[in-house]
């Protein structure tokens, strides 16, 4: 019998073909993340390159596994690298990720995403706020910092399906909506993770290019964003008992990306279905 969506089993053989691919990711990414969102790909099994000058970001993406946008601090000539790099995967039929970073909360960006949209990006990964955001049906908030329930954006992420081919909200229990082998659209459950993540910055948007790197390998985009948000909760879950804080954490996490196999995801990843109210 087919498993209706992708489970520990299927995370685990995703990390497999990371470790054995070692998937290159394109990262345009902001100043803030790229030595954490790098030292973590290197961690997990794959590797980086930040190519985010519009002469070369096209014709990179070409040659990337995969490739991560995000809209942590764009300026107007990263924004026409977004647009190439998008283009350019597209065009290639490689996987690229959209990280939505503080939409909703500023109208230029918030613009600039709406466009990427249009080149269809295979995943989508952010906050609650960001995603329902995205999808238009978002209030009044900061974008980068939210304090909403992954669960309440699973109806924006239904939406936005129509735009790509699957959406995770990271929070204490991560969301992620997409489409299984059969075709349904379901929203799988990733439970664990540490209180410290969000206290170091750089943190989601690494998130993001694990997704990326994990999307190069995997059989589906579901199963990869799946298997991404596994191998991160077991790794920080694992680090923070080993840390005195934000500042240890970060080693520790980086040494439990590294440490994590295949049977650690098979036997201790938590995933399940959400209730059926919020698929």
């Amino acid at each position: 019998m087919t498993q209706p969506f992708p489970d520990a089993t299927a995370a685990a053989d995703a990390l497999a073909l990371l470790r054995e691919r070692t998937p290159l990711v394109q990262s345009l990414t902001n100043l803030v993340s790229a030595n954490l969102l790098t030292n973590v790909l290197l961690a997990a099994g794959a590797t980086n390159a930040v190519i985010d000058d519009p002469h070369e970001a096209g014709g990179f993406a070409r040659i990337a596994d995969a490739v991560l946008i995000n809209l942590g601090t764009p300026h107007d000539e990263q924004a026409a690298a977004f647009t190439a790099a998008a283009e350019s995967a597209r065009a290639a039929g490689h996987p690229w990720v959209l990280d939505p970073v503080g939409v909703g909360g500023l109208p230029w960006r918030t613009e600039l995403a709406g466009g990427l949209l249009a080149h269809h990006p295979t995943a989508i990964r952010g906050n609650a706020f960001e995603i329902t955001a995205l999808a238009g049906t978002a209030g009044s908030g900061r974008g980068v910092d939210s304090a909403s329930d992954a669960a309440e954006s699973v109806p924006a992420a239904r939406a936005l399906l129509a735009s790509t081919d699957v959406v995770s909200a990271s929070g204490p229990v991560d969301h992620i909506t997409g489409r299984t082998a059969t075709g349904e659209i379901t929203t799988v459950r990733v439970h664990g993770g540490s209180a410290l993540l969000p206290k170091v910055t750089a943190t989601g948007c690494s998130l993001g290019a694990l997704s990326a790197a994990y999307l190069a390998v995997a059989p589906d985009p579901l199963t990869a964003l799946v298997a991404a948000h596994a191998h991160f909760a077991i790794a920080a879950e694992r680090a923070e008992p080993r840390s005195g804080g934000p500042g240890t954490f970060v080693p520790a996490f980086l040494d439990a990306l590294a440490a994590v196999e295949p049977a650690d995801l098979r036997a201790g990843a938590r995933i399940d279905l959400a209730p059926t109210g919020r698929r």
